[in-house]
């Protein structure tokens, strides 16, 4: 197991801003007679969490920089390194009492994505990956990629574009084009916990538009290190500045490359 003194400050940060969101979690059922209430509880909850892993990872690293989903960047002292956090990936999941959501750290180094951290607080799963050094989960079970060879056998992740957000079209033309080639699509709502879960086996591949750098570049380490092949949806796009991801393990990635590409 890698236990560089980097990624042991990313999961004691990620456990610290856990706990913070569990217990706020346990709150939001007895506020879902208000969607108001609800919404703005959240927020706060997810703000918090970002303060705490500030706290803790700016703490340790003073000269790094940082890109949150709330806080914005800041330009550290050494210009090579920075953190790259989501305090909460599902927010929608926490807002409706589904314990289907993640904090997401990564360590960038010159451009690099050196470290990853996902961690499922609401399942104490902590999913976790040092440039090679493999992938993780928890104390010491190694990760691996699934081993399936037919798509027909395979499950597949994405996001589904919502309210006005951009996407539908080509998220339903996907859809129409790999559902008849495979055993399922699943919508979970979490693109760093779906990036763990093909780093887990848990799912063949996973492919998304649209996102952030913050929703992927701890996960898509994880999943490198754990076998599985990324690559960007386009061809010369770039994953963490276009937020347009596609991966799978070995046997089915060309396969499934396919299918999504011909879009």
């Amino acid at each position: 197991m890698p236990t560089s003194a980097n990624l042991n400050i990313m999961m004691k940060a990620a456990r610290k801003a856990g706990r913070s969101l569990v217990k706020d979690f346990r709150e939001v059922e007895n506020l879902q007679v208000s969607m108001k209430g609800a919404g703005d509880f959240v927020s706060r909850a997810d703000i918090a969490a970002e303060n705490i892993l500030k706290e803790e990872l700016l703490g340790a690293r003073p000269t790094y920089g940082w890109l949150g989903e709330e806080g914005g960047e800041i330009a550290g002292k050494d210009p090579t390194r920075r953190w790259i956090v989501d305090p909460l990936d599902g927010t929608t999941n926490f807002l409706h009492g589904m314990p289907h959501w993640a904090i997401s750290i990564a360590l960038e180094h010159k451009g690099q994505i050196v470290a990853g951290v996902v961690f499922d607080a609401a399942k104490d799963e902590m999913f976790y990956a040092e440039k090679g050094e493999g992938a993780w989960l928890n104390d010491s079970l190694r990760l691996r990629v699934s081993g399936r060879h037919r798509m027909v056998e395979s499950v597949f992740a994405t996001g589904l574009p919502f309210g006005t957000r951009p996407g539908l079209p080509e998220t339903l033309q996907d859809l129409a084009r790999i559902l008849p080639a495979t055993a399922g699509v699943r919508r979970f709502g979490s693109a760093a916990l779906d990036l763990a879960y093909v780093a887990a086996g848990r799912y063949e591949g996973y492919w998304e538009r649209g996102l952030h750098s913050w929703d992927l570049a701890a996960g898509m380490l994880i999943v490198k290190e754990a076998g599985g092949l990324v690559e960007p949806i386009n061809d010369g796009a770039d994953i963490l500045e276009d937020g347009e991801i596609l991966c799978a393990n070995e046997p089915v990635f060309s396969q499934f490359a396919k299918v999504i590409r011909q879009g």
